[in-house]
């Protein structure tokens, strides 16, 4: 048995794997950021023993996967983002107090690696995974094995530059992709999109500017909304963008679609895949298959513990 473990802004979800990469038994604990990395620290290291317990103590390994940078080599958390951990040897005070080896990685590098070995991605080797969210994550499978570059912190994809002299994002530059490509980009599109059209069907479907969320505009799109659809386009357009870049890179197998906004399929991913065809390099026969994440929020939890 294994555990794996992903520690996210709300909570920290752990889970008991078998050889099967089935999660047998999940717990989960808020995640505290008010009272500092060691309080953090010593949560997570009861919830990995309680769920060692579980397993009769026979745990092979534990695996971590955060929001942040790790050093590759030693496996110090360097910085975590929103959630108090940064410069912290959280892998040597887990092996310390439960005598477990351990095993730390970026979250969006362990969601990837869970479907390439479990999810939508397992019958391919090479992979790479957006994740759709407040932000822009990216994980990178090659040959079933996380790509870290040489210090551990490749796969910035949402920190790509796609509009010169775009809007100024947190990391210092501008025009980023996740600034038009995010849930986040996606209601700010929606609300300037409402308050351009007063008669949308967004305002009845999200009753308010403030509620309008990310569901908001393709709801009105399938009511036969034009402005929630313009927003939809507009931001498909983004999107594609950003990954036709990746396949001209990356050139993977498979390209995995995952986070909320995944939900809405074929919706998605039918212009998606148009966009990508139209505009990718290669010309060639055989190209990157687009799917939709399968195993959700257990992603991280599955990747996780195979990280040994």
């Amino acid at each position: 048995m294994k555990i794996g473990i992903d520690l996210g802004g709300m909570s920290v979800k752990a889970g008991l794997v078998n050889d099967d990469l089935k999660i047998v038994y999940k717990e989960a604990i808020p995640t505290d950021i008010e009272n500092g990395k060691e309080k953090l620290a010593k949560d997570i290291i009861g919830l990995i023993n309680r769920v060692a317990e579980k397993a009769d103590g026979k745990v092979e390994s534990v695996g971590i996967g955060i929001p942040g940078d790790v050093d590759k080599f030693t496996g110090r958390v360097i910085y975590c983002n929103n959630i108090p951990l940064a410069d912290i040897d959280l892998k040597g005070e887990i092996e310390r107090e439960t005598g477990i080896p351990c095993f730390i990685n970026n979250d969006a590098n362990v969601a990837a690696l869970g479907e390439v070995l479990a999810g939508a991605a397992k019958n391919y080797k090479d992979a790479v995974m957006i994740t759709i969210g407040t932000g822009v994550g990216c994980g990178i499978v090659m040959d079933n094995e996380i790509y870290l570059g040489c210090n551990g912190a490749a796969g910035e994809i949402g920190h790509h530059c796609i509009e010169v002299d775009g809007l100024k994002c947190a990391c210092g530059r501008q025009g980023c992709f996740e600034l038009y490509a995010s849930v986040t980009a996606l209601i700010r599109m929606t609300r300037e999109a409402m308050e351009q059209n007063p008669d949308s069907k967004m305002w009845e479907i999200a009753g308010s500017l403030e509620k309008a969320g990310g569901k908001t505009s393709w709801d009105a799109m399938r009511a036969g909304d034009a402005a929630g659809k313009a927003v939809v386009d507009k931001f498909i357009r983004y999107l594609a963008a950003g990954l036709v870049n990746v396949v001209n890179i990356f050139q993977p197998e498979a390209l995995i679609i995952g986070g909320g906004i995944s939900k809405e399929g074929e919706y998605l991913l039918a212009p998606l895949r148009e966009i990508i065809c139209r505009e990718r390099y290669s010309r060639g026969k055989i190209q990157a298959d687009i799917v939709i994440a399968e195993l959700g929020n257990d992603a991280g939890i599955v990747g996780a513990s195979q990280l040994c």
